[in-house]
């Protein structure tokens, strides 16, 4: 999720774990600063774009390291801000650094919980990296918490947690309920896909992207929940792995890739650059993640490059004038 939110995140849970016991904004602050640790991670150069990206996510998230962090910051906080006691810091800090990974595992990106017992990116997809209705509450809650210093501001910000956390769920109740419908709509058109990716399009959790990827082939449609009717279209496009693919074999960054976007990826060229894609973050022509590895040469063979990152500029205004309607299910084809 974006840092805006991990910071009210980690605040409003150190405030609601330490109450009045110690100031509420040295609560707030405590909290704000452990939930940003894990992301510290992105100052960390790996060498070239592709490894940057899929090492981020990495020990710095895994739960194992949070929880034996947490007691040592906590002993650094219970001296530094006394009065709330050992183990209300102990458990205000786990939370803190726990609740970190938590939320990003709801988003597509993939988050590596279980270090160093498995390198498995781990990821539920049923929110975007930003959804003002996970932030929203959370900001709420913890002003009114800073601001009326009274057993009901602390209320406000249990409250504006409970919240968060309920859309969260929510989220995951919305994604099931649309690949149901991607998945029958799939049948009923003689689609027999090995892959299904089901995520929310950007800052809301009413108009899904799903994606299916079936041999040489991926398929691209959106599902808000306000359609009518119970099936669902697709676009066809070519992944480029039948031509690519043995090229791109032996390139580890191309590898790195396939792997860590679970088989979401297609291959495409430009002029003599071999370029890697990965399919679940952006939507059709445009994606976030897409990296040149490898040179072909005019002999036919391919030399690995340092990967470098490329992609398109997004037409904001365009995309905002197809979002909103769409969200609301009126049957508008995507901005191409």
């Amino acid at each position: 999720m974006d840092s805006v939110t991990h910071v009210l995140l980690g605040g409003a849970a150190a405030v609601a774990v330490m109450g009045r016991r110690v100031a509420p904004w040295k609560a707030a602050l405590w909290g704000a600063a452990c939930n940003t640790l894990p992301d510290l991670d992105v100052f960390i150069d790996h060498g070239d774009a592709v490894s940057n990206m899929v090492l981020h996510r990495g020990h710095t998230h895994a739960l194992l390291w949070l929880a034996l962090a947490s007691p040592l910051l906590a002993a650094l906080a219970a001296r530094l801000m006394p009065g709330g006691g050992f183990r209300r810091w102990w458990l205000a800090t786990a939370l803190a650094l726990l609740t970190h990974p938590l939320l990003d595992l709801m988003t597509v990106y993939g988050t590596r919980l279980l270090l160093p017992f498995s390198d498995h990116p781990w990821a539920v997809g049923s929110l975007f990296i930003i959804d003002p209705l996970v932030t929203l509450p959370l900001l709420v809650g913890l002003a009114v918490a800073l601001w009326r210093r009274s057993p009901k501001g602390l209320r406000w910000n249990v409250a504006g947690l409970a919240i968060s956390t309920l859309y969260v769920a929510w989220s995951v109740v919305a994604q099931q309920q649309v690949e149901s419908v991607a998945r029958a709509s799939a049948r009923a058109q003689g689609l027999a896909p090995q892959r299904v990716l089901v995520t929310p399009t950007p800052l809301n959790t009413l108009l899904w992207r799903v994606v299916l990827v079936q041999d040489g082939q991926y398929h691209e449609g959106f599902r808000s929940l306000l359609d009518e009717g119970e099936t669902m279209a697709f676009e066809r496009f070519d992944r480029g792995t039948a031509a690519l693919a043995p090229l791109l074999r032996p390139v580890e960054a191309a590898q790195q890739i396939r792997a860590f976007s679970q088989g979401f990826y297609k291959l495409s060229r430009a002029g003599d650059d071999l370029l890697i894609t990965d399919l679940r973050m952006g939507q059709e022509p445009q994606y976030v993640f897409g990296f040149v590895v490898a040179r072909q040469d005019g002999d036919g063979s391919v030399r690995p490059l340092k990967p470098w990152q490329v992609g398109g500029r997004i037409d904001n205004d365009r995309a905002l004038a197809w979002l909103l309607p769409r969200m609301l299910g009126r049957a508008l084809p995507p901005p191409r």
